[in-house]
């Protein structure tokens, strides 16, 4: 009896040193020493001030290429014209935009960077219309969180398309 429940407890405690990777569904073992794990994620992540200390060999630069969400969002919103692009910064903004070429209404999108992981909490959208008279006044608002949302979506979406692509190609 003692010898089962030790099994079980074992058993419990193994398990829990798994999880599920969401973009391939495999098993994926975690690490239990926080040092460890921690290096790991630094070496992976870049830490806290990226490259900076690393020695680099060649001439190739990694650029925003190794950041999957500014990929995805320069993909996703390829038709808006692009006015200030900062890696360094992690802001992306983007110019007034019309579908028609004399239209009154306008909008406007700025994407901040908070994280390099793909998660909902790593991009802040802000969007903005203008609506203009005839006399070319015009009043700018801020657009509904709805709107900014579904832009939030739609990138995260294709950062998971690149990601599962990505992780397709490495397997071959």
């Amino acid at each position: 009896m003692c010898r089962l429940l030790i099994f079980l407890i074992f058993l419990v405690l193994v398990s829990h040193c798994a999880r599920v990777d969401p973009v391939t569904g495999e098993k994926v073992l975690e690490e239990t020493d926080t040092r460890k794990k921690s290096r790991e994620y630094v070496d992976k992540q870049g830490g806290l001030f990226g490259e900076i200390g690393k020695n680099k060999s060649g001439t190739t630069f990694d650029f925003a290429t190794s950041n999957i969400l500014w990929r995805a969002t320069l993909k996703s919103l390829d038709f808006l014209p692009l006015v200030n692009a900062d890696y360094s910064g992690g802001v992306i903004v983007y110019d007034w935009y019309s579908e028609n070429l004399n239209s009154k209404e306008q909008i406007k999108i700025s994407i901040r960077f908070l994280s390099n992981e793909l998660r909902s909490e790593s991009i802040q959208i802000s969007s903005h219309k203008k609506i203009c008279d005839e006399n070319n006044k015009c009043s700018i608002s801020k657009l509904s969180e709805n709107f900014s949302n579904e832009i939030k979506d739609t990138i995260l979406l294709t950062a998971r398309n690149i990601k599962i692509e990505e992780a397709k190609k490495e397997k071959q």
